[in-house]
């Protein structure tokens, strides 16, 4: 009778719990049909691979050769179940997520991609947040987690039990072709005051930080058009009603394009950071758990992670 996965799988046992009436019991077996299938083993392999005493099991010189290959190969099919398992146990679970415009399109929705292809059981809530409005959303516990931008840490400090940076970037001030001008110069922030400006609406995250970056200057930020999400300010600078600052990720096709252009600044706009938060929750979600895990793993990645 030739060897086969039973019969490695048995060795396995036997050499990795030292003992017969162990490994009888875990493979739900009796202790003489595991002596069959090893005696079955040394034959076909024409050596002995263990000695028996009253101290229990020793391998010999070519039974511990052996088990090192083996034992490899089990140890990755016993991952690749645990993987298995955790996967099929989130065929019907659920997250809710509240997220900002800004960090949604710079940096969540990749992430939501490849957690959907992932695990298309789980069924994924997306609410639109400003940064104040998702805090409050998570102490009353209307959502899992927020992934939401903010000037720095301090501004989400006691917000959640767990504050961690995703991702910085940056913002431009951009204008349209009717003042491409602009661009062909560094001006001063109080030089552009007679200019429209166009910015997200007050009890935004967006619009504190702006108001923060105008007062440091000595000026009073008066926006002429306030708009609910971010997405509108680059359209309506295209058509000519303002200017506006928005992340440079989002205005490059347009620079490029030509359809909007840069106004380089004296002032040096500030960095800002889009930051992942969520309390510690005593009930498990698997699911929540499984999205922290990927988002962890892709900032562990991109070696940005941090954690207040």
């Amino acid at each position: 009778m030739a060897a086969n996965f039973e019969h490695y799988k048995i060795f396995y046992y036997v050499a990795r719990y030292g003992s017969f009436t162990k490994a009888a019991e875990l493979l739900y077996s009796n202790q003489p049909n595991i002596t069959r299938i090893i005696r079955i083993l040394e034959t076909e392999l024409d050596c002995k691979l263990m000695q028996r005493s009253n101290r229990g099991i020793t391998l010999t010189e070519e039974g511990e050769r052996l088990y090192r290959r083996v034992s490899v190969a089990f140890e990755q099919i016993e991952l690749g179940e645990e993987e298995v398992r955790q996967s099929a146990a989130l065929q019907d679970g659920s997250i809710v997520i509240g997220v900002s415009e800004t960090a949604l399109h710079l940096y969540l929705m990749e992430i939501l991609r490849a957690f959907h292809e992932n695990y298309p059981g789980v069924r994924l809530k997306i609410y639109n947040y400003s940064t104040p409005g998702a805090a409050k959303a998570l102490k009353e516990g209307i959502i899992d987690l927020a992934v939401v931008t903010a000037a720095d840490q301090k501004e989400l400090e006691g917000v959640a039990d767990h504050v961690v940076l995703v991702k910085s970037f940056y913002d431009v001030l951009i204008a349209g072709r009717r003042l491409e001008s602009l661009s062909q110069k560094t001006n001063e922030l109080k030089s552009l005051e007679p200019y429209s400006l166009i910015s997200l609406e007050r009890h935004t995250s967006s619009y504190d930080f702006y108001s923060h970056f105008y007062l440091q200057h000595g000026l009073t930020m008066q926006p002429d058009i306030e708009v609910a999400t971010a997405d509108l300010i680059l359209p309506m600078v295209e058509k000519n009603l303002g200017i506006g600052f928005l992340p440079l990720e989002l205005t490059q096709t347009a620079l490029q394009q030509k359809r909007v252009f840069q106004i380089p600044l004296q002032e040096e706009i500030p960095e800002r950071g889009i930051y992942m938060i969520y309390k510690a929750r005593k009930e498990e979600n698997q699911a929540r758990e499984k999205f922290l895990d990927m988002l962890n793993f892709s900032q562990k990645e991109s070696g940005k992670i941090r954690k207040t």
